[in-house]
């Protein structure tokens, strides 16, 4: 089965390095997926959503991703987050209590904390 080589990388370390059979990512114009041999392209990530990876001949990976791009070059697929997080490291109490706190708030400040948790919620499975 053909691979690409894919990078998920947030501002404060990489989170992932490997050979994948196909990365998924939700772009403001929708849901994406990239397999090997994929055109070249340069896409915003919508925030409050995942980005999943498919390793080659290992279970997919999910990641709560917040902000970044997704660059895809004939060399593979570099995934570029202000802030990630894998999905094995979340706190989901912690995520569904920040969405309580927030209530109603629509504060630049409490948008971006919904969309957060919304993120970490997806990564872990649950129906936002």
């Amino acid at each position: 089965m053909a691979t690409m080589h894919v990078e998920l990388v947030s501002v404060e370390r990489p989170l992932w390095s490997g050979e994948a059979v196909a990365v998924y990512a939700r772009t403001p114009d929708g849901e994406i997926g990239v397999l090997p041999r994929h055109a070249p392209l340069l896409a915003a990530l919508a925030p409050g959503w995942t980005v999943r990876i498919q390793p080659e001949g290992a279970a997919q990976l999910t990641f709560a991703v917040h902000g970044g791009f997704l660059s895809v070059r004939e060399d593979g697929v570099s995934v570029l987050a202000e802030m990630a997080e894998a999905a094995a490291d979340i706190d989901a109490d912690r995520a569904r209590r920040a969405l309580a706190e927030l209530g109603d708030e629509t504060t630049d400040e409490a948008v971006a904390a919904r969309e957060r948790a919304w993120a970490r919620l997806r990564a872990v499975g649950e129906t936002v």
